[in-house]
């Protein structure tokens, strides 16, 4: 093995609810041997450490903030940003890009991609973390034979961490490139390793990644030795639940029509790999246990917010609080600024008065195609009249629906606050044509969404009422509602809605129910449990709505083979006026979406280039 100089980091401030600075008495950053760097836990974690730091915040990595949204569910106007080049279909443009977590080069200070910067747009962007974080986990576990200095404990919780990095960044890398060599050593000089035919192969080899992860990590670090330097601080971190969940979601993507159909023509969404989608659902079988026993939390309805944005003070986590406890594994904070741009994307600027902030507009036709009704039906559903008498009213659209449509979107004339110090021409939401919020810097759909932002007691935090920066608001990278809707998805598509596996007690239909339940929504109507294809789109239509603004649904639609499709290729605003005389639907954009070519991102040039035996995704 050859031996060589490497960088451990102490990431100082960088991560909320845990710190790094115990692990090394030594410099913040330090180039030693590697004999040197895998001599002791300390320095051994202190080289893991920034592998951490390689996880994207995709909500706050962006130069533009919050233009982070890439599918049909929000619009923006400038169409110099990172969503407006994709709705053209202009995806080879993350290659010279800086303005989003797919760019390229970051925007910060002059600084080059610098893994202790606190603001997320100063680190490393997908692709280049992602090949940061393969290198330095290949390093950790060539280096196995040096840990002579560690416990076996010490030993599998390095070597555990190291797989499951492994793992994730080529799952980060697949979603948006596709199918990716298993790169299983350091490299020095040529790079020859081919392409894999097929992802499915690509996330078989990867999956063994996260079994040993699962072998190796904790369950909880702060019940372990060396977890007790950080004692309360050590959320965030890899253990057996996140590799479960990563997991499961590794393979529930390879089973995908997208994946399945391997860009050949024909595409079907409703035909998965069943056995792929088998073997997921027993991965997130392993994350539901550990809900059972009380390790994380299926929040209630009544803390809902603690998962988003309401945390006991400005320098902790949300979704860590007992009751709340749904945050698996996310990717490192530190700058409060950037929290509260992403916290104010969905509200007009001239409400948020959030230094930097811009709007994200929500589409109508993402709500009135997932916003359903509060019995439980799809807007569609619901005026076939196949249900009973139908409960949405065209001219009044904004009654009797879900109720996470008033939790978590913004709709005209909801009021903002009641409070003196605010002015009467913003006590209330004009969302109308006209109105005062859907100008420059507001809202261009007729919507806004609060998903994240601090609404206390009725009173929005407001430029005259800010409240906004004793929270932290942040995307989770993986929580558990999100590993019940995968199961659910799994579950479904290789064994049906009412069967349940060998290795958990709930069937698809009990637990988009249980969900449902939480949300005070209705049922499942039992004739749309049992066609296969309805249901399909009804859980689909459901994992939309409780992971709304949440950075999951463009992966999403292009995994299901359905961007390409009108549905989800027009974006729409809803046009009204102060009195609501009238409701309109009017196109903002058809975006440009061919199957295959624009559901994958290009590589570089150079990338396929390097050697025969690397093709370039199709179209490009």
């Amino acid at each position: 093995m050859k031996n060589y100089k490497l960088k451990i980091v102490i990431i100082l401030g960088l991560l909320f609810s845990f710190s790094c600075e115990d692990y090394l008495d030594i410099a913040p950053e330090s180039v030693l041997d590697q004999e040197e760097v895998f001599s002791t836990f300390d320095n051994a974690q202190g080289f893991v450490e920034e592998m951490y730091a390689l996880v994207v915040d995709y909500g706050t990595a962006g130069h533009t903030f919050q233009d982070y949204i890439f599918g049909d569910d929000a619009y923006h106007a400038e169409a110099w940003k990172a969503s407006g080049k994709i709705d053209r279909g202009q995806l080879d443009w993350w290659s010279g890009g800086s303005l989003s977590y797919l760019g390229t080069s970051d925007r910060v200070g002059g600084a080059n991609e610098n893994t202790n910067e606190q603001q997320a747009r100063g680190r490393p962007r997908v692709w280049e973390a992602s090949m940061q974080g393969i290198r330095k986990a290949n390093t950790v576990l060539e280096s196995e034979d040096l840990m002579i200095g560690l416990s076996q404990e010490e030993k599998n919780v390095i070597l555990g961490q190291a797989y499951f990095f492994r793992g994730y960044f080529h799952f980060q890398v697949m979603k948006f490139w596709g199918r990716f060599p298993h790169i299983q050593e350091v490299f020095f000089g040529e790079v020859t390793i081919q392409r894999p035919d097929t992802y499915r192969e690509s996330a078989l080899s990867i999956t063994e990644d996260f079994n040993k992860a699962i072998d190796l990590l904790p369950v909880n670090w702060d019940t372990e030795p060396y977890g007790r330097k950080t004692l309360g601080e050590n959320a965030g971190r890899a253990t057996k639940g996140a590799a479960y969940a990563f997991k499961g979601k590794n393979l529930l993507f390879a089973a995908s029509p997208l994946m399945y159909f391997n860009n050949q023509p024909g595409i079907d969404t409703y035909t998965y790999d069943t056995e792929l989608a088998e073997m997921a659902v027993d991965a997130f079988a392993g994350v539901l246990k550990l809900v059972d026993q009380g390790v994380y939390d299926f929040a209630n309805a009544n803390q809902y917010e603690e998962v988003f944005w309401k945390t006991p003070n400005n320098n902790m986590w949300p979704g860590l609080t007992p009751g709340a406890k749904e945050l698996i594994f996310s990717a490192p904070g530190g700058h409060q600024l950037s929290a509260e741009r992403f916290m104010s994307a969905g509200v007009p600027r001239s409400i948020n008065g959030v230094s930097g902030s811009a709007m994200n507009s929500p589409t109508h036709n993402f709500i009135q195609n997932n916003f359903g009704m509060a019995n439980g039906l799809s807007i569609e559903d619901d005026l076939s009249g196949q249900f009973g008498t139908p409960t949405y009213n065209p001219n009044r659209p904004f009654d009797n629906r879900d109720p996470r449509f008033y939790k978590w979107i913004v709709i005209d004339r909801e009021v903002v606050g009641t409070k003196a110090t605010i002015p009467n021409n913003h006590k209330n939401m004009q969302l109308y044509i006209g109105g005062i919020h859907r100008q420059n810097g507001s809202s261009i759909t007729g919507y806004g969404y609060k998903k994240f932002y601090p609404v206390l007691e009725g009173e929005f935090h407001s430029n005259w009422n800010r409240i906004i920066s004793n929270y932290v608001g942040m995307r989770i990278v993986m929580r558990v509602t999100d590993v019940y809707l995968m199961y659910a998805e799994a579950l479904h598509a290789s064994k049906g809605s009412t069967t349940a596996p060998g290795s958990y007690s709930l069937t698809a239909e009990q637990v988009i129910n249980k969900i449902r339940a939480r949300a005070g929504v209705g049922t499942i109507n039992s004739s749309i449990v049992a066609d296969n294809n309805k249901f399909m789109d009804e859980l689909r239509r459901e994992r939309a709505v409780e992971l709304s603004y949440e950075a999951h649904r463009w992966v999403d639609i292009r995994r299901w083979g359905v961007a390409h499709l009108d549905k989800y290729r027009i974006k729409t605003a809803l046009d009204f006026d102060k009195e609501w005389t009238f409701f309109d639907e009017s196109v903002l954009v058809d975006r440009v979406c061919e199957y295959p070519k624009h559901y994958w991102l290009p590589f570089q040039a150079n990338q396929t280039q390097f050697y025969e035996g690397f093709p370039q995704n199709p179209g490009w």
